[in-house]
Formats: C-alpha cells, sequence, structure tokens
C-alpha cells in the first residue's frame, strides 16, 4: 500500500465500510480497517491506533488525518476487506507499507 503517516503499530483489527460508519464504534488502540475515510469518521480516527484503506493515495483523507494525528495509516491496500476480518490481529508497517496478519480470530476453535 501508499504509506499515508509513518509508523508501525499492532492491535486488533476493527472493520467498518464507509457506508456502514454512523453509528459505528471502536476500543482505544483497534486499528481501523475500511474502503476508505470520510470526515464522519474523524471520531474513530482518533480513538484508533492506526488506519489501514483499501482506497486511497498520500493526499486520501485518511492520509491526511492520520499525519494530523499522527497515526501510523496505509492506504490503497490491494484486497484488503477479503483479507482482514473483525478481531484479527494485525501489524501495520506504515515504513514498508505492509499489512502483517499475526493472529485470525475466526481460527479459533471452542
Amino acid at each position: 500500500g501508499h504509506i499515508g503517516f509513518h509508523g508501525s503499530v499492532t492491535g486488533r483489527a476493527r472493520v467498518i465500510r464507509a457506508a456502514d460508519v454512523v453509528g459505528a464504534d471502536l476500543e482505544p488502540g483497534e486499528i481501523l480497517v475500511t474502503d476508505m475515510t470520510t470526515p464522519d469518521f474523524l471520531p474513530l480516527m482518533m480513538k484508533a491506533g492506526g488506519v489501514v484503506t483499501a482506497w486511497g493515495g498520500i493526499l486520501s483523507h485518511a492520509a491526511i488525518v492520520c499525519r494530523e494525528l499522527g497515526k501510523p495509516c496505509v492506504t490503497n491496500v490491494k484486497g484488503l476487506l477479503e483479507s482482514i476480518h473483525d478481531g484479527d490481529l494485525i501489524g501495520v508497517d506504515a515504513v514498508e507499507g505492509e499489512i502483517k496478519m499475526i493472529f485470525r480470530q475466526s481460527s479459533v476453535l471452542r
């Protein structure tokens, strides 16, 4: 992907699509995973440990806001929403522009 703002963070993924942002919430430090951000995402972005989007570039809303907030951000990640699910433990490497799966939440057997 494209680096919106440098840094790295590890945390639980919280997938929230732009169409579902109204009324959505996340826990502080979770990684916001979305198709793209809009101004409606600002409260979530302030809580997030980092932001990853399927669309956008260095001038996208996500990248600009993350630079202002000082949060790691990677945009334009191909296959993001098909690969990452709520609760997955992921690493965001906004130095190399990579997202790493650490633990798939849905793989837990009970």
